[in-house]
């Protein structure tokens, strides 16, 4: 079943075309990856998904319903979270407070402390920071500050979750232990579309991969596909 649909989505800042005419579609337990060029337009049509930015033109369908008009906190009730590129973790509050929000906040619009409490335990321990749930979130390392991001994202009980180069200037051992994560969380039963530049792991965690350049969908397919296509390999893998 699809669970999030594009068609003809464009977004333009003055008369620059950031996103162009981007029909995409992701299936209900897919990993679906986004890969591109710097500048090709990937963030920003996370950012329209999520309601971060507005359309310029086109239709985002969520379960068969249109988003593309609604506010951000309105598409995560929904059922939609992100990660994004740069973090934006509540660096003075705990590690712990920090997911907490995400659960009283998220999806349920009847939780109670007690269960949002529980809730955010569980998930601290399922990405491996229950240890430091009392540090300040801009003491974490960066591996953990990602990790922190992803548990408060799921806090708020996604069905699609957008990962937002959740791997960026992590070390090869913190990369695969991120890969295992994205498997683990795609085992909870949650759809992941994610956009990453770590070459080894998108192409080892997802079932297909959409590349964009210069806000245009220029290939679609499995890994295989993508990384034997020429244009691809010519506008972004190399030879």
């Amino acid at each position: 079943m699809r669970i999030l649909e594009g068609e003809r989505v464009a977004k333009y800042f003055g008369g620059l075309a950031a996103v162009y005419n981007v029909d995409f579609d992701i299936n209900q337990g897919e990993i679906v990856g986004l890969i591109g060029p710097n500048g090709a337009g990937k963030t920003t049509l996370f950012n329209l998904i999520s309601g971060a930015l507005p359309t310029t033109a086109g239709e985002i369908r969520y379960k068969n319903r249109k988003i593309t008009s609604l506010k951000p906190n309105k598409i995560c009730k929904r059922g939609i979270a992100r990660t994004f590129q740069l973090l934006k973790l509540f660096g003075k509050m705990t590690v712990f407070e920090n997911v907490l929000l995400g659960s009283l906040f998220g999806k349920s619009e009847d939780i109670n402390e007690s269960d949002a409490k529980r809730d955010s335990l569980e998930l601290l321990e399922f990405v491996g920071l229950s240890e430091v749930r009392a540090t300040p979130a801009k003491e974490l390392t960066l591996a953990n500050q990602k990790r922190l991001e992803v548990a408060r994202g799921l806090a708020t009980k996604p069905e699609l979750f957008l990962l937002d180069e959740l791997m960026a200037g992590l070390n090869p051992t913190e990369v695969a232990q991120a890969m295992e994560l994205v498997i683990m969380i795609r085992d909870r039963g949650i759809t992941i579309f994610m956009i990453e530049h770590v070459m080894k792991a998108i192409m080892s965690v997802c079932d297909r991969i959409m590349v964009l350049d210069h806000g245009v969908k220029i290939a679609e397919g499995t890994p295989e596909e993508i990384t034997t296509n020429k244009k691809v390999i010519e506008v972004y893998l190399g030879e």
